[in-house]
């Protein structure tokens, strides 16, 4: 049987098994997430993040923007002008030429408005993705993810900034606010929570954390779009009814900084797939 075949008879088992989920147990709960498990593990042998990969490396390289220059010849992501590999998983990090913390996606857009020009102002109009358009952040967050991949989560707190941006994203984490008095920790804060089927992963353990972090940038099934960490972040203020942050902003930073060295050592498995 072809693989298409396969990953259609495996949508088709989960959409039944999903549509009576209210119905069901919870052992039959259990087995309907570990079969979409299954299903994400037919579609990640030709994952389509390997396109917008594909595409990144391409705007990487090229000669762009009002200036006509290129973020391999220009761009530091921590580990060097032009240098890739490695530089996903030790970010958020302190870059000592904007004296700040900033995550990778933080970085790739200021290298886009100070080497090439972009205006960030039309850069955060439209910052994620959506049916009919990729943004090119998303694309060269992508390809950056991918030199990360099989390395270990080295996210740095080192630097007291690194360390003071770690503290307020606990912070943000734990804060309860908003209509529903709702805060990161109402869905992530304990072990066994789940939304339909699925499962909420404890993200202020060690092991749970590494959830956050482990494939993202991530294609998207239910929309067939690729999204970065900043819409998974903004998306989760959106479901707590919080005002959603404005796109690279210092929360997510901080977010990302915490829950990000919290899953330090764990191995990064790259651009993965999600529901």
């Amino acid at each position: 049987m072809s693989r298409p075949a396969r990953s259609i008879m495996a949508l088709t088992a989960l959409a039944l098994a999903a549509g009576v989920h209210g119905q069901q147990p919870p052992a039959a709960k259990d087995r309907v997430t570990a079969d979409f498990e299954k299903f994400r593990a037919v579609l990640e042998e030709d994952n389509p993040a390997e396109l917008f990969e594909a595409k990144g490396e391409e705007l990487w390289k090229a000669k762009r923007g009002p200036k006509k220059a290129s973020l391999a010849e220009t761009c530091d992501l921590g580990m060097g002008v032009g240098v890739v590999k490695g530089a996903y998983v030790r970010t958020p990090r302190y870059y000592p030429d904007v004296d700040r913390v900033m995550d990778i996606e933080r970085r790739i857009v200021h290298c886009m408005v100070t080497y090439q020009g972009f205006s960030e102002k039309e850069l955060a109009k439209k910052p994620f993705s959506s049916l009919d358009r990729t943004p090119d952040p998303v694309s060269l967050v992508t390809y950056v993810a991918g030199g990360s991949r099989g390395m270990k989560i080295a996210v740095p707190q080192k630097h007291p900034k690194e360390r003071e941006a770690y503290a307020i994203g606990a912070e943000i984490f734990a804060v309860r606010a908003g209509p529903w008095d709702f805060s990161c920790t109402t869905c992530h804060g304990e072990d066994g929570k789940r939304i339909r089927t699925q499962n909420l992963p404890n993200l202020a353990t060690h092991d749970g954390s590494l959830k956050a972090y482990q494939g993202w940038p991530g294609y998207r099934m239910t929309g067939g779009v690729m999204h970065t960490l900043q819409w998974r972040m903004n998306d989760c203020f959106r479901q707590q009814r919080f005002p959603e942050p404005g796109y690279v902003s210092d929360s997510i930073t901080a977010l990302l900084a915490y829950l990000g060295a919290t899953a330090n050592g764990h191995v990064y498995k790259g651009p993965g797939i999600k529901r």
